[in-house]
C-alpha cells in the first residue's frame, strides 16, 4: 500500500504578496549594509560630502512618502491608483536604481566632488523607486484583509520570503567579494540580485488579488460624477491633518523613528565595528561572512517563532516586551566590557531583536488605518497615506544615524585611520594609537541601543490599540 504525504496548501495570494517582500529582502539589506562602507572606505568620500548627501537624502526621503501616499490613494491615474500596476511599472526601475552605488562614475580621488554627487544620486533615486513600489506593497497589507489572523498569515509568508532572501544574500555577497575586497565579484553579484528581484516583483504584480482596487475605482468615478463641494474636499492638507492629530499615530511614529534609527545604525556600522572591536585573527573571512549573514537570518526566524504569540496576545505586548529585553542586553554588555566573544553574541542579539520586532509594525499601522476608517467613515481606507505619513516622520532616521555616528567617530580619528591604512585598529601596531577610538566605538555600540530602548518604552506604553487580535473581521476578505 502506497502512503501519500499531503503537504499543506499554499495561499497563492499570500505567496504573490510575499514575492515583493522577497525582492526587497534581496536588495534593501544589501544596499544599506554596504553603501556606507563602500563610500567611506572604498571611494573615500569626504565627511562634508557624506553629510551633505545624507541631509539631502533625509529631506527627500521624508517628503516623497506622503506625496506618493496622497497620489496613490487619490489620483485618477492607474499607475498611481492601482497597487498592482504601480508595482508592475516600478519594479524594473527599482531594480536598476539598486545598482547605482556599486559602479563608480570615473577614477575617484579622495575627497573628489564626483563621489558626493554619486552618493546623492544613488540615495535619492533608490529611495524614490523604493517608496513608489514598497508604499503600495505596505498599503496592500492593510487592504487584503482586516482579519487579524489573515494579517499574521501575510506576515509569516513575508518573513519566510525575507528569510530566504536576506540571509543568504548578505552571506554570499560577503563570501564572493571577500568582505568587499573583490569589488568586481561584488558588482556581478549585485546585477544578478537585481534581475531576480525584478522577476519576483513582476510575478507579484500579476498575481496579487484584492477587492479594494475595484472599490477605489468606483469611489473615484462617483466623486467625479458629483458636483465639487469645497466644504467636503479631501485635500492633502486636510487628510494629513486628520492623520497626524491622532494620538496613537503620533505614538507609533515616534517609536518607529527610534526603531529605524537603531536598525540603520546596526546595518550601517555592524561590519565596521566588528572589524575594529574584534581581533583580526579571531574570525576567518568565511566565519565573518556567516556572522554578517546570520544577523539577517535570525530576525526572520525569531519573528516566525513569535507569530503564534502575536496571534494570541497581539503585537502591542510583544513589541513592548522587546524594548525591555533590548535595554537589559545593552546594559549587560556595557557592564561586561569589550570581551570579544560577548561582542559577537551581543551583535547578533542587537541585530535580531529590532529586526524581528520591526516585522510586526505593519500590524500596528493597519490597526491605526482601521480605526481611522471607522472614525471618519471613509469609503476606502487611506492606506498609502498612512504609510507615507509614517515615513515622513521616520525616514529622517535613516540619514541621521550614519551622519551622527560618522561625525562622532571622525572626531576620534576614524577618517584619518581609513585614509592612512586599510588595517583595522585591532591590527598589530594600531592598538595604542587608536585605543581611544576603539573605546568610543564600544560605548556607542552599547549605550546608543540602551538609550533608544529606554525612550521606546516611555513612548509605546500609552499606545491605545492593543486588542486587535481579539476583534472580529470588518471588511475585505479574499
Amino acid at each position: 500500500m502506497r502512503l501519500k504525504m499531503k503537504l499543506p496548501a499554499l495561499d497563492k495570494n499570500a505567496v504573490a504578496y510575499a514575492s515583493v517582500a522577497f525582492a526587497n529582502a534581496l536588495m534593501n539589506p544589501l544596499f544599506n549594509f554596504y553603501y556606507v562602507k563602500l563610500f567611506l572606505n572604498g571611494y573615500k568620500i569626504s565627511e562634508v560630502w557624506f553629510n551633505q548627501a545624507q541631509v539631502l537624502y533625509m529631506v527627500w526621503n521624508a517628503v516623497n512618502d506622503p506625496l506618493f501616499g496622497y497620489f496613490q490613494d487619490n489620483s485618477s491615474l492607474a499607475c498611481f491608483r492601482r497597487r498592482r500596476t504601480s508595482i508592475l511599472y516600478g519594479a524594473p526601475l527599482f531594480a536598476l536604481s539598486f545598482l547605482i552605488p556599486w559602479f563608480p562614475w570615473g577614477r575617484y580621488q579622495p575627497d573628489d566632488w564626483l563621489i558626493g554627487v554619486h552618493l546623492i544620486v544613488a540615495l535619492n533615486l533608490y529611495d524614490t523607486l523604493f517608496t513608489f513600489v514598497l508604499l503600495q506593497h505596505c498599503a496592500l497589507f492593510a487592504e487584503v484583509s482586516r482579519k487579524h489572523e489573515d494579517r499574521v498569515r501575510l506576515m509569516r509568508y513575508c518573513l519566510v520570503a525575507a528569510l530566504v532572501g536576506t540571509g543568504p544574500t548578505i552571506g554570499i555577497a560577503a563570501a564572493v567579494s571577500n568582505n568587499m575586497e573583490n569589488l568586481h565579484n561584488f558588482r556581478v553579484f549585485t546585477v544578478l540580485i537585481a534581475v531576480v528581484a525584478w522577476a519576483s516583483m513582476h510575478y507579484a504584480a500579476l498575481n496579487i488579488r484584492t477587492e479594494i482596487d475595484v472599490e477605489r475605482d468606483q469611489a473615484l468615478l462617483d466623486a467625479d460624477s458629483q458636483p465639487k463641494d469645497p466644504s467636503r474636499s479631501s485635500s492633502i492638507w486636510k487628510l494629513s491633518w486628520e492623520i497626524v492629530t491622532q494620538k496613537d499615530f503620533i505614538l507609533f511614529v515616534t517609536m518607529n523613528f527610534l526603531q529605524i534609527f537603531h536598525m540603520t545604525f546596526l546595518i550601517s556600522f555592524a561590519m565596521i565595528f566588528a572589524d575594529n572591536l574584534l581581533p583580526k585573527d579571531m574570525l576567518s573571512s568565511l566565519t565573518r561572512s556567516l556572522l554578517y549573514g546570520s544577523g539577517f537570518v535570525i530576525p526572520q526566524i525569531a519573528a516566525l517563532l513569535l507569530s503564534p504569540v502575536v496571534e494570541r496576545v497581539g503585537s502591542y505586548r510583544v513589541i513592548l516586551g522587546s524594548f525591555y529585553l533590548e535595554l537589559v542586553c545593552a546594559a549587560g554588555m556595557y557592564l561586561a566590557g569589550p570581551q570579544p566573544w560577548l561582542i559577537v553574541g551581543y551583535l547578533l542579539v542587537d541585530i535580531s531583536i529590532p529586526g524581528a520586532i520591526f516585522s510586526l509594525f505593519n500590524i500596528s499601522v493597519s490597526d491605526i488605518i482601521d480605526a481611522d476608517s471607522a472614525k471618519y467613515a471613509r469609503k476606502t481606507p487611506l492606506s498609502s497615506m498612512f504609510f507615507g505619513m509614517n515615513a515622513l516622520f521616520t525616514k529622517p532616521a535613516q540619514s541621521l544615524a550614519p551622519m551622527l555616528v560618522v561625525t562622532v567617530l571622525n572626531r576620534y580619528g576614524y577618517e584619518e585611520l581609513v585614509r592612512s591604512t586599510a588595517a583595522p585598529i585591532t591590527a598589530p601596531g594600531h592598538d595604542d594609537e587608536h585605543d581611544e577610538l576603539r573605546r568610543v566605538m564600544f560605548q556607542i555600540f552599547c549605550l546608543l541601543p540602551a538609550t533608544v530602548a529606554f525612550l521606546q518604552i516611555l513612548v509605546w506604553k500609552p499606545f491605545g490599540l492593543r486588542n486587535s487580535h481579539a476583534s472580529t473581521a470588518k471588511y475585505i476578505e479574499t
